[in-house]
């Protein structure tokens, strides 16, 4: 009998996804376990499954189309099985996936084709009122750019001016456009609009509801780093994963959240959660935004083993391979820019946790040492605090340990 293959839910906090690319067609012969496509999430770019052996007779849902949660992707079954009836079940049941403003699939009773929308041809004035034809969005996008909407062809519904035409007019303009450095070229203001991925929306929605409500405050701490730089070269000689100042920071932290568990809560709204377990979320930047892999119980793992984690969860971060046991649990944040040569910043808090520290980067400039002033490797660390959970002296009692054992690494061994 033939099996509905539905959107899934892949992370606690997806309500849709988008397929990013299909890896099988209508007539492919798949087994359990083969990857049917990828989906974009909330969180990252994941694979879609097959939990059924079978032949796909109805793929219902294109590239870079979005779909919500349960929406219908495909249909496997035993090779030319009929499912008209099926398929008119899921007509009748399930309302339509594609915004107005997309090109939707056509559905077909043929169990081995899949329709591919038509595009009709140009025509500006196809309800003979002389009136042109143009999306609400599309009219927009052609007034801030200054086009003539009577001279563009559109390949919506009866000819209708959308999005996408808008697009490829820019796209089109910029391909021909030149210039020369006498200035004697037409020059022509250009720019590219594309969709908001999943990620980026999730980045979005969960910083403005971080910076609104949660009360955030800053404080500020120099570490001197001599002897951390000193200990780091001397520990890369004994292990055999390179061992990066951020895993020894990661280190740091935990063991200082430990004498200072208020850092590690939550504000849950009319409770507090203390976290007994410290998980360690690392933010790391990726091509689709910022993902935040969680390094767990990271007080009770030693350098090499904190090194080793944290290589693979960067090297699947980029290949688009974490999972949601990979992202979820997080109770303190730390964000390193230092590698990018920022001095210090300031980072938001990400909810549900009530601290996340911003770590800038180590600079060898002139310090005081008893009374002479010499070289040292300086770095700054802000950890930012929701209010409602962490007061000043907490935050400022937590930075002062951490310090210490930067500054005295031989600690984090005992």
């Amino acid at each position: 009998m033939a099996e509905v293959i539905r959107m899934p839910k892949m992370s606690d906090t997806m309500v849709e996804g988008v397929i990013a690319a299909w890896l099988k067609k209508v007539g492919d012969t798949v087994k359990s376990g083969d990857i049917l496509a990828e989906v974009e999430t909330d969180k990252a770019t994941m694979e879609l499954e097959a939990y059924e052996s079978g032949t796909i007779l109805y793929v219902g849902v294109q590239e870079k189309q979005t779909v919500p949660i349960n929406g219908v992707l495909a249909i496997i079954g035993k090779p030319n099985e009929d499912i008209s009836a099926l398929l008119t079940e899921i007509q009748q049941n399930t309302a339509p996936q594609a915004a107005s403003e997309n090109v939707t699939t056509t559905v077909s009773a043929s169990p081995t084709t899949l329709l591919q929308p038509e595009l009709p041809q140009p025509n500006l004035n196809a309800n003979n009122t002389g009136r042109t034809l143009i999306s609400p969005l599309a009219k927009k996008m052609a007034q801030a750019q200054g086009h003539d909407i009577t001279t563009i062809q559109g390949t919506g519904e009866n000819g209708r001016i959308i999005k996408r035409d808008i697009e490829s007019l820019v796209n089109r303009q910029i391909a021909n456009s030149s210039w020369s450095i006498d200035g004697s070229s037409n020059l022509q203001e250009a720019w590219e609009t594309i969709p908001v991925s999943q990620i980026r929306k999730t980045i979005a929605r969960r910083l403005i509801e971080s910076k609104s409500a949660a009360p955030h405050f800053y404080l500020s701490i120099s570490v001197n780093m001599d002897t951390l730089v000193a200990a780091r070269v001397n520990l890369n000689q004994y292990t055999s994963v390179k061992i990066t100042f951020n895993d020894i920071i990661i280190k740091a932290v935990a063991v200082a959240i430990k004498q200072h568990l208020q850092v590690n809560t939550a504000w849950l709204g009319d409770t507090i959660r203390y976290n007994k377990h410290i998980h360690i979320g690392v933010a790391m930047a990726v091509e689709a935004g910022l993902l935040v892999p969680v390094v767990k119980f990271a007080d009770h793992k030693s350098l090499s083993q904190i090194a080793t984690e944290v290589k693979t969860l960067t090297q699947r971060a980029h290949n688009n391979q974490l999972q949601p046991s990979d992202w979820e649990g997080s109770t303190f944040t730390i964000s390193n820019l230092g590698m990018l040569g920022i001095e210090s910043f300031t980072a938001i808090v990400n909810p549900p946790a009530s601290c996340i520290l911003a770590v800038g980067a180590i600079q060898q400039v002139p310090i005081v040492k008893e009374g002479t002033i010499v070289p040292g490797h300086v770095m700054k660390v802000t950890l930012s605090c929701d209010h409602r959970v962490v007061d000043g002296a907490v935050g400022a009692a937590f930075l002062k340990t951490l310090k210490e054992l930067l500054e005295e690494p031989l600690r984090l061994l005992v």
